[in-house]
């Protein structure tokens, strides 16, 4: 038999053998597996048991090759149930070449969904299988593969009867209507605040991370949450890319198998760096950094993190991936994902800023959780002021459409300048490329050059300043920065800073 398993994002075919020999009645199975898959030898034995079939009475052994592979999971299940019937000579053969199967066993003989079954599947395809079976429930996530045979099975007895040539396996209704995407707010509902608005709008086009500072119940969260609805749909590349990686962490909507909007990921302020970036025993799990890739990682009350979970993201704001070390070896996992912080500007926090209680020294401390390096990563800063009463009370806001409409020509101008090197967004411009290949001219550096030698940025802070100044080229319509879009580049680094 053969199946598919996981290792991190990556996934290798596995080769699965039974063998039925004299000696004393037992199930061994072998092949460095993981406790999950060594209590599989009950659920095998009972699932075949409650399905009308006598197990082998002699000692059977299953190998799960290569056995240099880490393997875990109760994935293997379904596998590991049908070759021991094939070694006991129970089912026929002749629709197993080119297939695959995936799923766990219940005691009763039902097949349980799994996680992952994207990524397995994609992995099958690439190594020449033709055909897959998988649990019923993940029936509709094995079916975005395109070039296989979606077969999925309720039982054990379903698939034996498959085997048998007796019955078909479920498939896909393909007049089934698409689920209606998920409602996002419109940033209509957000009184005044243009400075932060327009701040918002020049990230979405280029997908820089962006720092809102402000006293509570000013709207920062109602912003950062409204900015979904101004980002480009996801390509049907990147959209199987996020779709596998919220497979393999067991998020994926049961009503929505693809998932075609960027994701908007929200951690908690108290979260750890384990759940931040990943981790677990064994191979590590993606955490909130890879869920968010292609999308937004919005972190509110940024201040009260901890500093080293927050320098934490300073490699996959760098790299655009995460690495994580655990017993079984390093799981790189996707993170380009676009950074929304938010925070007050002090512990006390008053609705006016002439209330506040807190010293210089507390101000200064509080918003010193951002450390340098992390924010010198950081694009746009913007600080945030309370709307006039007349403004809160009558004031309506552009809608998020016609910020999209903006927002998708700039990013379609940048693809087309980036397609030839692979860079979708001029926030994943090198900025070697920037300094050289694409330098602007003596005038327009003249503001840049001036930044670094006053020390005002640093190296990394140039280049940053380079990308964001060709989003603000591509929001107004123009072919190359401009000496006023490299100060304006200049000014949004410097707003909202610390105290």
């Amino acid at each position: 038999m053969h199946s598919v398993g996981l290792n991190a994002f990556a996934a290798d075919v596995i080769e699965i053998q039974a063998n039925i020999s004299a000696g004393l009645p037992g199930l061994t199975i072998s092949g460095s597996v993981d406790t999950s898959l060594r209590e599989a030898k009950e659920r095998v034995r009972a699932a075949i048991a409650n399905s009308a079939i006598q197990f082998p009475t002699t000692k059977v052994t299953i190998a799960l090759a290569p056995a240099r592979l880490p393997k875990s999971g109760p994935g293997f299940d379904l596998p590991m149930a049908v070759s021991v019937l094939i070694a006991a000579q129970k089912v026929p053969t002749t629709r197993l070449p080119g297939t695959v199967m995936l799923g766990e066993l219940a005691l009763d003989g039902r097949v349980r969904p799994v996680r992952g079954v994207l990524p397995l599947l994609l992995a099958a395809r690439e190594a020449g299988f033709e055909r897959a079976v998988v649990p019923a429930e993940n029936v509709a996530e094995a079916a975005l593969v395109s070039g296989l045979d979606i077969g999925g099975a309720r039982s054990l007895s379903d698939v034996l009867s498959w085997l048998s040539g007796d019955r078909a396996l479920d498939t896909v209704d393909g007049e089934t209507a698409e689920p209606a995407p998920p409602e996002i707010p419109d940033m209509a509902d957000v009184a005044g605040q243009a400075t932060a608005r327009r701040a918002l709008e020049i990230a979405a086009a280029g997908s820089h991370h962006l720092l809102m500072t402000g006293p509570p119940g000013i709207g920062k969260t109602m912003l950062a949450c409204r900015l979904p609805g101004i980002l480009p749909s996801l390509t049907e590349e990147e959209s199987l890319e996020v779709t596998a990686i919220h497979s393999i962490a067991g998020t994926l909507p049961e009503h929505r198998p693809l998932i075609t909007l960027p994701p908007f990921v929200a951690p908690h302020h108290s979260t750890s760096i384990t759940a931040l970036l990943g981790g677990g025993t064994g191979i590590a799990r993606p955490g909130s950094v890879s869920r968010a890739h292609r999308g937004i990682l919005f972190l509110d009350e940024c201040a009260e993190m901890g500093p080293k979970v927050l320098d934490s993201l300073r490699q996959p704001l760098e790299e655009g991936e995460v690495r994580i070390s655990r017993r079984d070896g390093t799981a790189r996992y996707p993170a380009r994902f676009q950074l929304i912080l938010a925070a007050n500007p002090c512990p006390c926090a008053p609705a006016k800023d002439v209330d506040c209680i807190c010293t210089s020294i507390q101000r200064r401390r509080y918003l010193g959780r951002l450390s340098g390096p992390l924010m010198d990563r950081i694009d746009i800063r913007v600080a945030m002021d309370p709307p006039g009463d007349v403004t809160l009370l009558t004031e309506r806001g552009e809608p998020s459409a016609a910020i999209a409409e903006r927002v998708l020509r700039a990013r379609e101008a940048a693809r087309e300048r980036w397609s030839e090197f692979g860079w979708r967004t001029n926030a994943e411009v090198p900025g070697s490329a920037l300094r050289h290949r694409f330098r602007p001219g003596p005038q327009v550096r003249r503001p840049l050059e001036a930044a670094l030698r006053t020390g005002r940025i640093t190296a990394r802070g140039a280049d940053r300043a380079l990308r964001l100044a060709w989003t603000l080229t591509d929001l107004r319509g123009g072919d190359a920065p401009g000496e006023d879009d490299i100060v304006s580049a200049l000014l949004y680094r410097d707003r909202g800073g610390r105290p």
